[in-house]
């Protein structure tokens, strides 16, 4: 019998055994299947299809899987748009591509910038014949900056256009942080560093206000121009100037104002859209879906289309989202990671290098970390030029100083230099619970800082002389970039924010042009003719589950797509809500001496939105809680 058990317990073994390793082979082979690449075989004669169901951005951000499982929700898509104007300049080329369509109906944004930069590759698709088409539910700005280049915009019949322009408004906490008993220390300089605002004030300051209209009247006048532009028989004041009025003539009808006014060029359904791009690219005879057409994904085009990598390469290091300390990123621009890449890259030898930055700033420590990295490139005498996109301020244009030619466009926010760091203290609130701090000290700062006794006078005066020595420094270092003294610089300087077109007229940018403008003046700077040079984007390898990741939080459901006018409003009163959320977590995360243009618009609206669709109230609750 002992023999008999020995036996079973071998069998019962060898079973259990081989039943983990055909579950490892199992999910091996799943894993494979979700990450590999699309195949080219998925291209098909027919339309081009981009289904832009998420965030236009500059560099696609990592899936961190904590948060991707605890969210419960599925990981908003990314669209890097250097991907997306190349394959609309490769379909305006390829025969296979009759058309292109872009489908906007889940569209959360992207920047101005971005939104251009799509707006001039869609007029080069049509320069050479061949019909851009867009559809959406309701069209917001970002989408309408699309859909204005379009051939034929559609709408659906019970969506419309909702164009509000830039701007709104944002909370403040002054007083309600006053009635919480807790002091919000703010170290800061300059007059318009408005980013602490929220937790000293309970409205904008003068100073803050007399900026904002300035920024924001010339981002609206840019968008203006280039709708109107793109679409000539827009009657854009009658949508912006008297949008209530404009709406009750057509008795509360969206679709049809936006018909009538120009927005769009045709109402229909999803099914008579489609059917409509059937008649210009083809119907899907495998596909049985009414309104089906043969097309070719995003992904498929890219994998059947890569990049061409002939030549020298100049390299590219892309700077984008909220520089911080650490290896964070990629969507987040941690300095030692960017730094990593530069020093990487030095060993390749490129024949020129561009800084790509979109990027409201962070981190003194992170943004200096990089600018240093850039610094050992120049040193090794080869033309740096940087390309600012939807934003490129305070840190991120504290990053840009080693360059030799900043480019920008007229919609590129900037500026904002100056730096500030805020610390909670709880002393006030400690008394009021009868908790007290005391102690023996040897010295002004024995026992400092204190969060509950609050701090000494000493303590306060070291803490604003270090910003203003930060300040210096920042001044310093544009002030030697740009050929100025350093009062020209504070004078421009203040922590006071600037669109491009203004950037431009004060010296802090050298001249309009995006990425590919300072790629052609790198290229001349460095005696490279055409075709004879690439661009090598300098990249972190992708998360090991990124995909995989992605993938299993997607699964086979399609994107939720946006819904009506209140559905939109409330999406936007829930963004409102997460950018509360991270106000607090500056408040809250004791992070150093920032350069940071929290009050920047761009691409930082639809990441907050982003959030937003993704539990707001869960983060929320998560600032308080820690």
């Amino acid at each position: 019998m002992a023999f008999a058990g020995k036996v079973w317990r071998l069998l019962v073994g060898i079973k259990d055994g081989l039943g983990l390793i055909f579950l490892l082979l199992f999910f091996s082979l799943l894993y494979s299947v979700l990450t590999a690449s699309p195949s080219p075989a998925q291209v098909r004669d027919g339309a081009l299809l981009l289904d832009l169901d998420g965030i236009v951005v500059e560099e696609k951000s990592v899936v961190d899987p904590v948060d991707a499982l605890l969210s419960g929700q599925q990981p908003i898509a990314e669209f890097q748009i250097r991907d997306l104007v190349h394959a609309l300049d490769t379909a305006a080329a390829d025969e296979r591509i009759t058309s292109v369509v872009f489908d906007l109906s889940s569209l959360i944004g992207g920047g101005q910038v971005h939104m251009q930069a799509l707006g001039e590759a869609i007029e080069r698709v049509k320069a050479a014949d061949k019909p851009v088409l867009t559809y959406a539910i309701s069209y917001t700005d970002d989408a309408m900056k699309i859909a204005a280049h379009a051939s034929e915009a559609w709408v659906d019949p019970l969506g419309g256009a909702f164009i509000a322009g830039p701007g709104g408004s944002r909370l403040y906490f002054g007083e309600l942080l006053e009635n919480l008993k807790i002091n919000a220390r703010v170290y800061r300089v300059g007059t318009y560093k408005s980013a602490v605002e929220p937790y000293l004030r309970s409205g904008m300051s003068p100073e803050a206000r007399e900026n904002a209209e300035a920024l924001y009247g010339a981002l609206w006048e840019e968008w203006q121009a280039n709708v109107s532009k793109a679409r000539p028989g827009l009657d854009l004041d009658l949508v912006t100037k008297t949008p209530a009025e404009w709406i009750a003539a057509n008795e509360g009808d969206l679709a049809t104002a936006a018909l009538e006014a120009g927005l769009v060029d045709k109402l229909g359904s999803r099914t008579e859209f489609g059917d409509r791009v059937a008649e210009l690219s083809g119907k899907d005879e495998w596909d049985k879906t009414p309104g089906a057409y043969t097309s070719t994904p995003l992904d498929a085009w890219l994998a059947d289309n890569p990049v061409e990598e002939d030549g020298d390469a100049i390299a590219v290091v892309t700077i984008a989202g909220v520089i911080v300390d650490g290896d964070a990123g990629p969507g987040t621009a941690g300095g030692d990671r960017i730094a990593g890449l530069l020093d990487d890259a030095l060993e390749q030898e490129p024949k020129g290098l561009i800084i790509r930055v979109d990027s409201p700033g962070g981190s003194v420590l992170a943004s200096e970390e990089i600018r240093r990295a850039v610094l050992r490139h120049k040193a090794k005498d080869i033309p740096i030029a940087v390309s600012m996109a939807n934003v490129a301020a305070s840190g991120g244009y504290w990053v840009a100083t080693p360059a030799d030619r900043i480019f920008a466009e007229p919609e590129t926010i900037t500026g904002s230099i100056g730096i500030f760091a805020v610390i909670p203290t709880f002393e006030n609130a400690a008394a009021e619970w009868g908790i007290n701090g005391d102690g023996v000290n040897t010295t002004p700062l024995s026992g400092q800082p204190n969060l509950v006794a609050g701090f000494t006078p000493e303590v306060d005066a070291i803490l604003q002389s270090v910003i203003e020595d930060g300040y210096s420094d920042f001044l310093t270092r544009v002030a030697e970039a740009r050929g100025m003294t350093a009062a020209q610089v504070d004078a421009v300087g203040q922590g006071r924010v600037w669109d491009g077109g203004t950037a431009r007229q004060i010296g802090l940018v050298d001249q309009y042009g995006g990425i590919e403008d300072a790629a052609e003046w790198v290229a001349k700077e460095a005696g490279l003719a055409e075709g004879e040079w690439y661009l090598d984007y300098l990249a972190s390898a992708p998360g090991e589950y990124d995909n995989l990741l992605r993938a299993l939080m997607s699964g086979d459901a399609p994107p939720a797509r946006n819904g009506d006018m209140f559905a939109m409003v409330s999406g936007r009163q829930q963004a409102i809500i997460a950018q509360a959320q991270a106000d607090f977590e500056l408040l809250t995360s004791g992070r150093g001496m920032q350069a940071y243009c929290l009050e920047c618009p761009g691409v930082a609206p639809a990441r907050v939105h982003a959030d937003a669709r993704q539990g707001w109230f869960a983060r929320l609750a998560a600032a308080f809680i820690g």
